[in-house]
C-alpha cells in the first residue's frame, strides 16, 4: 500500500505551463512582449465599468447571461449556443474532457497554442501532432493524422506560436475530410486581428454542424487578459457538455462586467487591429530586410511575429541581447522551436528598439 496519494501517471508526466517572463533572471522587470497583451490596453468603458458599484459578496450570475446575449447579438448567434469561461482556455480544457480520454487521441499542428498538449495529457489521451508546412498548419497533414482514435481535432485560427492562417475555404476542407464524430475546435483567440472580410467560417461551421466548436477569447483585442472570460459556441449538445464540465460562477462579476463593457467599445478594437497591423507590418519589414544574414519574419495575422534564425546569429544570442535592452520575448525551445522567437507586437517605439538590437546584432556577427 503506498504511503501517499498517488498520481495517475498521465497527471505525473504533465510539465506545468509555464507563461511569458516579466523580469531578468536577477529580478530586473522587463517591457513584456512576450504574452502577447494589447499595448493600447483597454477600453475606457472596462475601466469605468470596474470602477462602479460592486459587491464582492455575491456569487455572480452563473450563467453570465447579460454577457451572452451581448455576444449573441455581435455575432449573431442565438445566446443559448453561447457558454462563458474562464478565458477559453477553461472551455478547450472542457471540449477535450468531454470527448477523450485514455486511448483516444487529439490531433492539432504541430506547431500550436503551448496549452494544447497540457489538455490532451489532463484526460490521459494521446497527443499527436501533425506535420507542418513551413511551420504552418496543413489540412492534408492535419487529415492524414486522423486514425479511427481521433477523438478532437485543434486548430488554433490564426495560429500560436506562429501566425499564421487557414482560410474559410481550407477550414472547410478540413472540416469535410473528418469523420462526423469527430470534434473539430477552431479556436479563433486572434480573430480580431484579422482584416475587415477575413473570416474562416468558423462560426457557419458552428451553427451548421454537430461536430464544431469555436471558442474565442476578451484576453487579446480587447485587452481583459487580467479578467479571464472566453466564450464558445456550437451545437446544443456541445454547449450543455460543456456547461457540465466548466466550473460553477466561472466567470467573475467583475470579469463580466469588463467583457460587457469591452464588447460594447467595438471602436478601440478596430483601433487596436489597425494599430497592430501597421506596426507589424513595419517590424516585418525592418526583420525582412535583414534577411541576408538568416533572419526571417514568417506570415502573420496575429499581434506578435515569429522570427525564425537561420544564419550566424542564433535566436539564444538575440533573446539575451533583446532582454538587455529592456525587452521579455517568447523563446520556445519547449515546443521544439529553439530556432525562432515570438514577439509580441507592442508600441511603435518598442518594436523600433527590437528591430535596432536585431540589425546591431546581425552587423556585429557578420
Amino acid at each position: 500500500m503506498a504511503d501517499k496519494p498517488t498520481l495517475k501517471p498521465w497527471i505525473e508526466a504533465i510539465h506545468a505551463y509555464v507563461p511569458g517572463k516579466s523580469k531578468t533572471s536577477d529580478g530586473r522587470p522587463l517591457v513584456k512582449l512576450s504574452a502577447n497583451e494589447n499595448p493600447l490596453g483597454c477600453s475606457p468603458a472596462v475601466h469605468k465599468a470596474l470602477a462602479g458599484e460592486h459587491q464582492p459578496n455575491f456569487y455572480p450570475d452563473p450563467d453570465a447571461t447579460a454577457l451572452r446575449q451581448a455576444i449573441g447579438a455581435v455575432h449573431g448567434i442565438d445566446p443559448a449556443r453561447i457558454v462563458c469561461g474562464t478565458g477559453s482556455g477553461e472551455l478547450l480544457h472542457c471540449a477535450v474532457q468531454a470527448f477523450a480520454g485514455p486511448g483516444d487521441e487529439v490531433v492539432f499542428p504541430r506547431y500550436s497554442f503551448s496549452l494544447y498538449p497540457l489538455l490532451v495529457w489532463k484526460v490521459g489521451a494521446e497527443v499527436v501532432p501533425a506535420e507542418d508546412s513551413d511551420y504552418a498548419a496543413d489540412v492534408d497533414k492535419l487529415l492524414a493524422a486522423v486514425t479511427e482514435r481521433t477523438r478532437v481535432v485543434l486548430l488554433d485560427n490564426p495560429n500560436n506560436p506562429i501566425g499564421t492562417w487557414l482560410p474559410r475555404a481550407e477550414v472547410e476542407r478540413l472540416h469535410a475530410g473528418l469523420p462526423r464524430d469527430v470534434l473539430l475546435v477552431v479556436d479563433q483567440a486572434y480573430a480580431e486581428f484579422l482584416e475587415e472580410g477575413e473570416d474562416d467560417g468558423g462560426f457557419d461551421l458552428a451553427a451548421r454542424y454537430d461536430n464544431v466548436l469555436v471558442t474565442r477569447t476578451f484576453s487579446k483585442a480587447f485587452g481583459i487578459a487580467g479578467e479571464r472570460v472566453g466564450w464558445a459556441t456550437g451545437a446544443p449538445h456541445l454547449v450543455d457538455a460543456l456547461n457540465r464540465l466548466r466550473g460553477a460562477f466561472n466567470v467573475t462579476a467583475s470579469g463580466q462586467k469588463a467583457a460587457l463593457a469591452a464588447l460594447g467599445d467595438r471602436d478601440f478594437v478596430r483601433r487596436s487591429r489597425d494599430a497592430n497591423s501597421s506596426i507589424r507590418a513595419r517590424f516585418v519589414e525592418q526583420v525582412e530586410a535583414l534577411g541576408n544574414h538568416g533572419l526571417r519574419a514568417l506570415p502573420s495575422k496575429a499581434n506578435f511575429v515569429f522570427v525564425v534564425f537561420e544564419g550566424a546569429l542564433s535566436a539564444t544570442t538575440a533573446l539575451d541581447a533583446i532582454s538587455e535592452a529592456g525587452y521579455a520575448v517568447r523563446h520556445l525551445p519547449s515546443q521544439d522551436l529553439p530556432q525562432a522567437l515570438r514577439i509580441t507586437v507592442g508600441t511603435q517605439e518598442q518594436m523600433d528598439a527590437i528591430a535596432t538590437v536585431l540589425r546591431q546584432l546581425c552587423e556585429a556577427s557578420a
